[in-house]
């Protein structure tokens, strides 16, 4: 093309460089837009990379879900919180009511409070931001779990074996705290094992100083390395003690003797 319009120029073809120089501008715009959804996935990931990531942000998102699996516990109201990481939720869970609002503590025990209308189902967490609450996450199948195991932590090890999102569960029997990822649920952990594992998914110890990092990081395909695990504490959250009684209710993600 090159070699083509520099032939053009120098024996003065201009309708033929005319017509070259259009066909370029064609050219650049029927790319931009057969390819617009991988050109928009690609920008989707580059946008996931550690370079623009600020870890004190990732912190202050860690911290609201602390503070709210805490509260929660103590009074023993059920919860189902999923955390969005670069799987799209929205296609994967059925019903919903969008929310699009920051997430803060006070407004995630505002969710999940007894007789709320939209308090039965999970809530789908998206950055900062409460993406969609009364979200009614697919069932695992497996048969080799726990008889005890309820609706709610069967539908965290549910949803985190058909994405990557980090689904964590107040159970409204014990208060106890767990965590789903990979298709494995931790249960009866302490809110500093849960900071700890959340941390080490979603803060990044250390940012790419060069390009030549960034560009190696784009060249494997943006893939975050796998977190381990956080420890499991030998005994689960004792029971808090003189929390008001709850309205009867008969909430979705409740079945068996632990929900």
């Amino acid at each position: 093309m090159l070699t083509l319009s520099f032939v053009t120029s120098f024996i003065n073809l201009s309708v033929l460089r005319w017509l070259l120089g259009n066909i370029t501008t064609f050219f650049v715009v029927a790319v931009v837009v057969i390819f617009q959804p991988e050109i928009r996935r690609l920008l989707a990931q580059v946008g996931n990379l550690q370079l623009f990531n600020d870890a004190r942000e990732q912190r202050e998102n860690i911290e609201v879900i602390i503070q709210t699996v805490e509260r929660l516990s103590e009074v023993r109201i059920g919860a189902i919180i999923a955390i969005e990481q670069t799987t799209p939720l929205r296609d994967m869970v059925e019903s919903g009511v969008e929310v699009d609002c920051v997430a803060t503590p006070e407004m995630l025990e505002t969710v999940f409070f007894p007789n709320n209308a939209i308090h039965d189902g999970g809530v789908i967490i998206k950055g900062d931001r409460i993406a969609h609450a009364a979200c009614i996450f697919p069932l695992t199948r497996r048969q080799d779990l726990n008889k005890s195991l309820g609706t709610r932590h069967r539908a965290a090890i549910g949803l985190s074996e058909e994405t990557d999102a980090i689904v964590v569960v107040v159970s409204e029997e014990t208060g106890s705290i767990s965590y789903a990822s990979k298709g494995q649920l931790t249960r009866g952990v302490t809110a500093e094992n849960l900071r700890s594992f959340l941390s080490s998914v979603f803060v990044t110890s250390e940012r790419p100083r060069t390009l030549v990092d960034w560009l190696r990081g784009l060249r494997v395909g943006f893939v975050r390395p796998a977190p381990s695990p956080a420890p499991t504490p030998t005994s689960p959250l004792p029971p808090a003690t003189g929390a008001a009684p709850k309205p009867e209710t008969r909430p979705l993600y409740r079945t068996g003797t632990d929900d």
